[in-house]
């Protein structure tokens, strides 16, 4: 089953988290969670229903929550100034502590992967294993920010129906090399019908806000500062290059490379087999004490 809490995260915005699995006895939502906690946080423009397929296996052997992140989701969506690194990394740590889940393993795609290093970072007694799915440490460029907004023109909204996101998206985006429909699955979740039709649940503003902070900076010092086990995670497809996700790897402490084949960058959804087989003996490391050394 799926159960939401919401969770308070900084300056007081509410923020949707989702528990899968049985939910622990009695009114606190940490009460009887002895089962290792386990964050899930999606991408840029993703959400926590997202990581369904990976937080069903986890369930098996953790406690996997979810996190609606700010502005995206069923979490509040504060104006474009709201949306910084520091306010990210805060609610993440907030969700933790009130759920009483740490110390975690965190799991980010993309964006939220940034999210987990630097939340890792900074409260490493928050966090006891990391997975960094996808994500680049290096800074991508003023082009891309200016690639991003002529992407979000192209939308053809609003969209009549769902079956036309699930096209669009896996078909016909100018952005899309080949048929992808679990591309187009990934955005349907994102949308919501609104009076003249189908419309993403967030502002293409505030997303081009909250990708700033990684556009203009890297983020290498803050993963060098990462002490737990690591993996990093990329699709052969993906938006991570071999190079740079190896160094990645070198630079962090206790780092490990998984890659999934046949996956771009929503690796946990083209590929959500492959990407079990890669992710779950590593958690198995943490577990047991035999993670990355």
């Amino acid at each position: 089953m799926v159960r939401r809490i919401d969770v308070t995260g900084t300056d007081g915005v509410r923020l949707a988290a989702w528990e899968f699995g049985d939910p622990p006895k009695g009114d606190d939502p940490a009460a009887g969670a002895d089962r290792p906690g386990v964050l899930l946080l999606h991408g840029l423009m993703g959400r926590a229903s997202h990581w369904a397929s990976t937080a069903r296996w986890l369930a098996e052997r953790h406690r996997p929550v979810a996190l609606d992140q700010r502005g995206h989701g069923q979490s509040e969506k504060p104006p474009e100034a709201a949306h910084t690194r520091e306010a990210y990394v805060e609610d993440a740590a907030a969700a933790l502590e009130q759920l009483g889940l740490a110390p975690a393993v965190v799991i980010g795609h993309a964006m939220g992967a940034l999210t987990a290093w630097q939340l890792a970072a900074a409260r490493p007694d928050l966090v006891r294993g990391l997975v960094i799915c996808d994500m680049r440490a290096s800074a991508l460029g003023a082009a891309s920010q200016r690639e991003w907004e002529d992407w979000f023109r192209t939308w053809p909204l609003p969209f009549a129906t769902l079956a036309d996101v699930r096209r669009w998206f896996g078909e016909d985006d100018p952005w899309v090399e080949r048929p992808n429909p679990a591309r187009g699955e990934f955005y349907a979740e994102v949308m919501h019908e609104s009076s003249d039709g189908w419309r993403p649940v967030f502002t293409p503003a505030q997303m081009l806000r909250s990708r700033e902070t990684w556009v203009y900076d890297a983020h290498w010092e803050e993963l060098a500062q990462v002490r737990c086990p690591t993996l990093v995670v990329r699709g052969l497809d993906g938006e991570l290059g071999r190079a740079e996700s190896q160094e990645m790897v070198r630079v962090l402490p206790r780092g490990r490379y998984a890659e999934v084949a046949d996956a771009g960058h929503l690796v946990h959804y083209d590929q959500p087999e492959a990407w079990r087989a890669a992710v779950e003996p590593f958690l198995e490391g943490v577990l047991t004490g035999a993670g990355a050394g």
